[in-house]
């Protein structure tokens, strides 16, 4: 990996989120043996959780959750390569298989230079890809494994996932300013919305835009034909697996869900009435659920 010529700065948007959740949460960015950085947002004591944002995303977007699950785990939450404020990683873009080692890897390098030993990995969209190869490939033990509405499960998405993907969701927000992306990409109707959306916007607009990184999830997503996936695989995940999709899913649809769950061998589907992102359309719905699904065999907690 190598550091951009000119790292983004943080907005406003996102500083307020970061000092809300300090001093119980707090930035570092790491530097990894083999060149390049990550930023993890870090909190807590105990069991490894880790959580990966999707495409155009950053740690922060897992704001609601950082707090909660630092009560009783050590939450890492990574911002992707070529994301947020992580570097991209070197090396060719030729295939899909390379779009896979540039996001997986510095993560899968990060968590064994950390010593975490077993984690828990949450992945969102993407981030459910790279959490479902990290578990594949083996060298980060993954003791479970959440993913919500996650890319990597089977080879379709939606059409018009892909032109918009395609188009350049970076550019698109430049392009239209707030007032208008609001209107194409309108957050849910809360105040927890609000700010998501508002972030998600701040990400998405910065001038300099995430070449790198679009660039290698564009070799995941063709314009036509099969998306990326490790369908014929899954049976090799021994791990416990909770799937989380939206029933008014617009990119992957829910019958990716259906299937992994039967191709999974410890899986259990958690419906919930959301789109792409059903863990920020309604987290009073997916939180309480995630946690119990990561606290399962773990001792009783003192009161």
């Amino acid at each position: 990996m190598k550091a951009p010529a000119k790292a983004p700065a943080v907005g406003a948007v996102e500083a307020g989120l970061l000092g809300q959740l300090a001093p119980a949460v707090t930035a570092t960015v790491r530097w990894l043996p083999g060149g390049g950085a990550l930023r993890v947002l870090e909190g807590g004591q105990g069991p490894t959780v880790v959580l990966l944002h999707g495409r155009g995303g950053a740690a922060s977007t897992w704001f609601v959750y950082l707090t909660a699950l630092a009560r009783g785990h050590r939450v890492l939450a990574v911002d992707l390569p070529g994301f947020g404020m992580s570097s991209a990683t070197e090396g060719a873009l030729d295939s899909a298989e390379d779009g896979v080692r540039f996001f997986t890897e510095p993560v899968e390098e990060l968590l064994l230079q950390l010593g975490t030993g077993p984690v828990a990995v949450v992945g969102h969209s993407l981030g459910g890809l790279v959490g479902l190869e990290l578990a594949l490939r083996g060298r980060v033990p993954v003791e479970r494994l959440a993913l919500v509405d996650a890319m990597g499960l089977g080879p379709e998405m939606l059409r018009k996932a892909r032109l918009f993907f395609r188009a350049g969701p970076e550019r698109l927000a430049r392009s239209l300013g707030p007032w208008a992306w609001s209107r194409l990409m309108p957050p849910p109707p809360t105040p927890l919305g609000e700010r998501l959306g508002a972030l998600d916007y701040e990400l998405l607009a910065v001038p300099e835009g995430r070449d790198a990184g679009a660039r290698a999830f564009n070799t995941l997503v063709p314009l036509t034909g099969p998306v990326f996936h490790r369908r014929e695989r899954l049976g090799e995940v021994k791990a416990p697996v909770l799937l989380v999709w939206g029933e008014k899913e617009d990119v992957l649809p829910p019958s990716l869900a259906e299937e992994a769950a039967r191709r999974l061998p410890k899986a259990r589907l958690l419906r919930v009435d959301a789109g792409h992102s059903p863990h920020q359309e309604h987290p009073e719905r997916v939180l309480p659920e995630l946690k119990a699904f990561l606290d399962e065999g773990l001792p009783a907690r003192e009161s």
